[in-house]
């Protein structure tokens, strides 16, 4: 291959290094001010986009001339926030000329990166709102404001911290980048074979053990990585064809994959980095997110292994031969070293430390364990131990001071380089995983950069107060019709837009009315939050599922109803938790409310799965189904003896069912 051919792959390999160790250093020492982080963080973003994308939102091969005058124009003018950082700050609000063509240009590429990148759906919503503040004064009265000129506008969004670099960008430039940095260093270490190790050994063999492996495996998967989608894609290519292979229908595997894996964003601690997004948001401690969000989390899961285990028995489908499944204690004995990054991110977090500390130390952590799996090529135990000592070394700085924690960093890193001559896999894994994570903050980076338009809109029209309004009215004669119309809100705008943007969107605009309505700060966002990650496995668009649809070789559209059916737990959560709060550990309810609360959510998504699958111990029959449906409703909502009908209807279904598949079995021929 010629060097003009490669020239272009080069630029954008070594641009995509650039961006991620600017964001490690920056993370790591603070040299620089959030302002011009965030403006070069973007303009990192933009460059990488469109050498990548073309006009057209198709991949190149190799950058056009006008790819690459757009992206080192982006550059260019992201660090004009740097050079004239004083002058900016002391000028605000008063642009002058060149302010006003970087400004207005900056916006338009920020337009035009999500187009490129994600399709329309994002940036026509966020164009809505940037029409809406420019001529708004011309609308009826319960929709006017009092107008404002383009050059307010576009201070407001471009100059601002309340528009492309506002909030959302402050999280994707610091938590968000960080954490799928970690998520792509621990992949490329190994944890991906690890988890399916382990998933297949410790399930492969049951009933319906292929797509067990497959919740299993995208769950632990989708903990660590930024988009649910993304982990559809790479995991999907395993489990997939692995159900199939063992008699699962095509649209029921893929839509297996797509809700095990759209879970994992649920799941702490990461939780697809929107917990970094909320705790900023609501200004409460990250660590009572990932409280918050444990118990409807493990719900969640249980309810798609509970679908698959109930399938499999309604089609008779077995699992892997045990011969040939691996035994997970012996992939956990020859990779534990695996986890310590991961024990050691959770430890930290729930010790106080912030979460863009603890971050750094999970992936200092992790490239050590990457760089003692080098050395054990050549050293065997000596290796490990290396590895081990120096892991614990960063465990013990980073209780003590930065600066030790940073110059064990260095130490680590000096070392990978005297270690390059002798095993050159350790420097290409570190700098590949340092690629692949800037890639794969793209998606996430650029619309946390277009929705915080959105925001700015918000913050200088007041458009939330409109919507916020009809909801309160609403609410103020059925709380239950504002949850809908909250819930269609979500999953409306979570058509064709990730799940970050669209929880921003919907924090900003319905979740201030759900509190004003009385349901808790926490669980008002989680509600919000809830359904924009169910938008993505809900037709017609469905992202998840259309994800796994070439894999599956299946319609999109039947694997989005399938995942529809599997994924219940997170349509009925999130309800159950606005009207009993202890499934969320909020409010002042005992030790015994919660379990009980516990156990309610955990009998009505069972009662769901088996009125949806239509088995359990032996096939239900229609009127069966429909009883346990109707248990399960009574059993969400905490009205006036729903609880106690709900309960005595899953009685009577399930101990019947019982005597029958008992009676069954005593009669079938031995």
């Amino acid at each position: 291959m010629s060097d003009t051919q490669t020239r272009p792959q080069a630029l954008v390999f070594y641009g995509a290094l650039a961006f991620s160790i600017f964001q490690i250093v920056t993370a790591a020492f603070s040299p620089l001010s959030t302002t011009v982080v965030r403006a070069v963080h973007v303009g990192f973003l933009l460059f990488l986009v469109y050498q990548i994308y073309g006009a057209r939102g198709q991949r190149l091969s190799r950058p056009s001339v006008w790819s690459l005058l757009l992206g080192a124009t982006a550059l260019l003018f992201a660090f004009y926030h740097w050079w004239f950082e004083a002058d900016l700050v002391y000028r605000a609000g008063d642009m002058n000329q060149t302010d006003w063509i970087i400004g207005s240009v900056t916006l338009l590429m920020v337009f035009d990166a999500a187009r490129r990148l994600m399709g329309w759906a994002l940036p026509m919503i966020c164009l809505s709102f940037v029409a809406y503040a420019l001529l708004g004064q011309h609308l009826p009265d319960v929709l006017m404001h009092r107008g404002y000129g383009l050059d307010q506008v576009v201070s407001q969004l471009a100059f601002s911290t309340e528009g492309i670099y506002g909030t959302p960008t402050y999280v994707s430039s610091s938590y968000i980048f960080l954490f799928i940095l970690f998520g792509a260093f621990l992949e490329q270490a190994g944890m991906l074979k690890l988890f399916n190790d382990v998933a297949i050994g410790s399930v492969g063999h049951t009933r319906g053990g292929p797509a067990k492996v497959s919740v299993l495996s995208s769950g632990m998967m989708g903990t660590i990585n930024g988009s649910g989608v993304a982990n559809v894609v790479s995991t999907g290519q395993f489990t997939i064809p692995l159900m199939k292979k063992f008699g699962y229908k095509s649209d029921f595997a893929g839509a297996v994959e797509a809700t095990s894996s759209m879970g994992g964003q649920i799941m702490p601690p990461v939780m697809g980095a929107v917990a970094f997004i909320m705790a900023e948001t609501i200004n409460v401690p990250y660590v009572d997110i990932t409280k918050a969000a444990l118990i409807p989390a493990v719900l969640y899961f249980f309810t798609v292994f509970l679908m698959v285990h109930l399938e499999a028995g309604r089609a008779g489908l077995n699992g892997l031969p045990k011969a040939e499944c691996p035994n997970p204690l012996t992939a956990l004995k020859q990779r534990w070293y695996l986890l310590l990054p991961l024990v050691a991110l959770v430890v930290m977090l729930f010790s106080g430390f912030t979460p863009l500390f603890a971050g750094m130390m999970g992936l200092a952590l992790t490239v050590v364990l990457i760089m003692g799996n080098g050395i054990a090529k050549h050293l065997g135990a000596k290796g490990l131990r290396y590895a081990f000592w120096v892991g614990l070394g960063l465990a013990c700085a980073s209780f003590n001071h930065f600066g030790i924690t940073a110059i064990f960093v260095i130490v680590a890193i000096l070392t990978v380089l005297l270690l390059v001559k002798r095993e050159q896999n350790i420097l290409s894994t570190v700098v590949n995983a340092l690629y692949q994570g800037a890639l794969h903050a793209l998606p996430v980076g650029v619309a946390c950069a277009l929705v915080g338009m959105i925001i700015g809109v918000i913050s200088l029209t007041g458009a939330a107060t409109i919507v916020a309004g009809y909801i309160i009215q609403l609410g103020e004669h059925s709380l239950l019709l504002s949850l809908i119309l909250t819930m269609f809100t979500c999953l409306v705008l979570g058509m064709g837009i990730p799940t970050i943007p669209n929880y921003i969107i919907t924090s900003s605009i319905a979740a201030p009315a759900l509190l004003e309505l009385g349901v808790p700060l926490i669980v008002s966002h989680m509600f919000v939050f809830y359904f924009g990650i169910m938008a993505d496995l809900t037709p017609p668009v469905a992202l998840a599922a259309f994800a796994a649809s070439p894999i599956a070789k299946a319609s999109g559209l039947r694997i989005g109803m399938r995942s529809l059916q599997i994924a219940i737990a997170g349509f009925v959560v999130p309800y159950m938790a606005v009207y009993a709060p202890e499934l969320m550990l909020q409010g002042d309810a005992g030790l015994a409310a919660t379990i009980f609360v516990v156990f309610k959510a955990l009998l009505a998504v069972s009662l769901w799965g088996m009125g949806v699958i239509g088995y359990w111990l032996r096939p239900f029959g229609w009127l069966e189904r429909l009883i346990a449906i109707a248990a399960a409703a009574l059993l969400v909502f905490s009205l006036p003896f729903t609880d106690e009908i709900g309960l005595a209807l899953a009685a009577v279904l399930l101990g019947r069912h019982w005597l029958q598949a008992r009676r069954q079995r005593q009669l079938a021929p031995v």
